[in-house]
């Protein structure tokens, strides 16, 4: 087996880079030689694990946090399209935000981890493609495979990613008081969704969660009933209420306790759509921890796209 690693050197706040020579050698010790690469700046994860796909590597190891997860596996994922190649993906989970990671149930203990990934073999898992406005303004789209959403979130992403505390206080912590925060500056978008083929619905919301995975916001369970191999999105919409008491009840998201939530809606489906309703259009994404544009954005589910070993 061919096994190439793409290292966030910056994860954790460069704990990983800093550990580096352990984990290399457990590494080694499962699986021999591996090809290493690192990456220096937002969307290098991408381009280098297509890169070690298309040079044949069987499995590539993502060592960072939520956003080199994902971007790697979007290169896996254009791999598969565009070149016809596929190849497995496992995590390395150390980062601001490991939702993703911490929805598979990962090991903690390095070589224990490491151990688990060598015995394992590669399983059919769910993904998604987002198509949405960028920062400058052009049409973009990009895979996903965790959760990808609107309204607060988004402007969290980025409060979060330039926080000078980032990998230097824990990541539930720091998503927590970054979340309240912007929610109180935050204003109620009007949004219209539309699920499948469904009437659409249009609410004034702080968030629109459309959900592969179970985890967003460092530890809040947000779709506590998400499968990655169901071939569906769970699709969270919390609608507009008191801000005060939605600050309140914040605390039932991180155990999947909101399910009944009077503010709370929860749909299920493989497309979803999410435009600007009654003049507004300024309401930012998010993708597996990053925000990178604004809708109107388009969800899509690929049932069975990623080859996940875990």
């Amino acid at each position: 087996m061919k096994v190439g690693v793409v290292l966030n050197p910056v994860a954790g706040g460069g704990r990983l880079k800093r550990e580096w020579p352990l984990v290399a050698a457990a590494l080694k010790k499962h699986f021999g030689a591996f090809d290493l690469r690192e990456t220096q700046a937002e969307g290098d994860a991408e381009r280098l694990a297509l890169d070690l796909a298309a040079q044949g590597c069987d499995l590539v190891i993502a060592a960072g946090g939520d956003g080199t997860a994902s971007e790697a596996a979007d290169g896996l994922l254009q791999a598969v399209d565009e070149l016809g190649r596929t190849a497995e993906l496992a995590l390395l989970p150390c980062g601001t935000g490991i939702d993703f990671a911490r929805g598979l149930g990962l090991p903690r203990e390095l070589d224990a981890l490491i151990e688990r990934i060598a015995m394992a073999k590669g399983r059919a898992v769910d993904a998604g493609r987002i198509s949405y406005i960028d920062d400058h303004g052009a049409l973009a789209s990009r895979h996903f495979i965790n959760i990808a959403s609107a309204g607060l979130s988004g402007a969290t992403d980025r409060a979060v990613n330039a926080d000078r505390r980032k990998g230097r206080v824990s990541a539930k912590a720091l998503f927590y008081w970054r979340t309240v925060a912007e929610f109180v500056r935050y204003r109620f978008r009007s949004v219209r969704i539309t699920v499948d083929d469904t009437e659409p619905i249009e609410a004034r919301v702080a968030l629109v969660a459309v959900a592969n995975g179970k985890f967003f916001g460092g530890g809040m369970m947000v779709a506590p009933d998400a499968d990655l191999h169901d071939g569906q999105f769970d699709i969270v919409i919390l609608r507009a209420a008191n801000k005060a008491k939605l600050i309140w009840d914040l605390r039932l998201v991180y155990g999947g306790r909101h399910r009944n939530h009077p503010a709370i809606t929860i749909l299920r489906g493989k497309k979803v759509v999410v435009e600007p309703a009654g003049g507004g259009d300024a309401t930012l994404i998010d993708i597996d921890g990053e925000s990178p544009g604004r809708i109107p954005a388009t969800f899509e589910m690929l049932p069975g796209a990623l080859m996940l070993r875990y």
